[in-house]
């Protein structure tokens, strides 16, 4: 079976080409972006790369008709693409032409005869569906990362891509003032979950974010039930997904939903009263005990080696 990779970006790109090579065949990245991200792709280990060079000011969006036709033509039986917005965009184009469902979520890949077995994150992460594809289907891949296996860059064949002219351009970019943009790109991060029993209480988030120069987040729980911080603030599957270079979890559980939000942090830190919470068997280092008492012994001590 045929699988075609679309890619804006490198996110969980070893991750995507091991679930294309999972169904077997021919491995196929169609690159929307600069020469660089083109060979990032090649080095990673498809079989070919075709290569969608972007105009200046043209964002990849505006290459969906071109990319969707060469994917109906190649007719493959499985696209990915990663969570990337670009990337999404292009993928539901490539699926209109193709007919195919769209899942996302998508966690593995398997064949059983005819059909793709598609397993994607359910009930909030909690849980693992699989779904059986009968026909072609579209995948947005939110799956583990892997490093590449390839041994050698593929071929990077140069697409002459049509100018899309003035259908789609970027005329502005500019700070996200809601807050989202800054905790996709922190270096630290510190999280409030539900174990802070009162709204007053984020002071304690607060002056441990200001002791460290960190980035304020909060669980899910935190924005939809009590209304504390908006859904810019929100980690998670479903909100922001970030790689800050140290996160410090204060009172959540580690529900699989919040849990993937960080799975790429380089160092996470969790602060819970609960033995049995679940972040305490993915963290790097856990503390156990009342936060009321942790937090502000944690900030004291870093405002005087601050």
């Amino acid at each position: 079976m045929e699988s075609w990779i679309i890619a804006t970006d490198t996110a969980r790109l070893g991750g995507i080409l091991t679930a294309a090579r999972q169904i077997g065949g021919h491995v196929t990245a169609a690159v929307v972006g600069p020469r660089s991200l083109a060979d990032a792709v090649a080095a990673a280990g498809p079989d070919h790369v075709r290569w969608y060079a972007c105009r200046d000011g043209a964002p990849p969006e505006a290459y969906a008709p071109q990319v969707a036709e060469a994917v109906q033509k190649a007719a493959p039986r499985v696209v990915l693409s990663s969570t990337a917005s670009a990337g999404r965009v292009l993928l539901g184009a490539a699926a209109a032409k193709l007919g195919a469902a769209v899942v996302s979520s998508v966690q593995t890949l398997a064949v059983e005869g005819d059909i793709v077995k598609v397993g994607r994150a359910a009930a909030q992460g909690k849980v693992i569906e699989t779904l059986d594809a009968a026909g072609a289907v579209a995948c947005i891949f939110d799956g583990e990362d892997v490093a590449p296996a390839a041994s050698q860059p593929a071929t990077v064949e140069e697409v002459r891509a049509e100018d899309p002219g003035d259908s789609l351009r970027v005329v502005e970019t500019s700070p996200d003032s809601g807050g989202s943009a800054g905790l996709r790109t922190a270096a630290r991060v510190v999280s409030a979950g539900l174990g802070i029993r009162a709204k007053g209480d984020l002071t304690l988030i607060q002056d441990l974010a200001a002791a460290l120069g960190a980035e304020i987040a909060c669980s899910l729980p935190v924005c939809d039930d009590m209304r504390w911080y908006g859904p810019e603030r929100v980690v998670g599957r479903t909100h922001n997904q970030i790689a800050p270079d140290l996160y410090i979890a204060v009172g959540i559980s580690g529900q699989p939903q919040h849990a993937v939000g960080v799975r790429d942090a380089k160092v996470v830190v969790v602060i819970n009263n609960d033995p049995k919470a679940t972040f305490f068997k993915i963290c790097d280092y856990g503390i156990l005990g009342d936060l009321y008492k942790v937090v502000p012994a944690l900030t004291e001590a870093l405002k005087q080696v601050g």
